[in-house]
């Protein structure tokens, strides 16, 4: 399959469709979020009337004192709950270090075990499997060379090895 490679001027002009794209994407978004924002307020905050008597204004400041005890109450209880969480986290992490502490992994030590003493570690000691890795071993026996006991005088034998006839001694020989 041969890929067909797109001219610069082409992928220029792809890319900055692409940007354009984005670009109202992102406007889009901005004015949406313009128009949470006014519908929120509008739902949460009506308009504010102000009261013309001086009874009506008092009354007034009564309900926003009551609303402000309401909303300071309830922050009051949400920082509450907020600084338990946040100590209980504190202490479940003091146990954690703790417990580390406690239980330190010690060093681990090389130990000779033979085949047969891991199998029954592993599988425990209801199965017994005989591991004899030494069973099915061919028995080979060693040839002992016999070594010349005599060496003699050491000239003697560099005039034997000495010339053709010498080296043909000791390949003989050594057949």
């Amino acid at each position: 399959m041969s890929e067909k490679r797109m001219s610069s001027s082409k992928k220029h002009s792809l890319k900055g469709m692409m940007l354009q794209v984005a670009k109202e994407l992102l406007e889009a978004e901005e004015t949406e979020k313009k128009e949470e924002r006014k519908r929120y307020m509008e739902e949460h905050c009506p308009t504010l009337s102000y009261p013309s008597s001086k009874q009506e204004l008092q009354e007034f400041c009564k309900e926003l004192h009551a609303k402000i005890e309401a909303v300071d109450e309830e922050r009051y209880i949400l920082e509450h709950k907020a600084i338990m969480v946040v100590n209980e986290v504190k202490d479940l992490n003091i146990k954690i270090v703790d417990l580390k502490g406690k239980f330190k992994k010690p060093p681990l030590k090389k130990v000779r075990m033979s085949a047969d003493a891991m199998l029954q570690a592993l599988l425990g000691s209801k199965h017994k499997v005989s591991m004899d890795l030494r069973a099915n071993l061919k028995q080979v026996k060693k040839e002992v060379k016999e070594e010349v006991a005599d060496v003699g005088d050491w000239r003697k034998n560099v005039e034997d090895k000495a010339g053709m006839d010498g080296r043909k001694k000791m390949f003989e020989g050594e057949a």
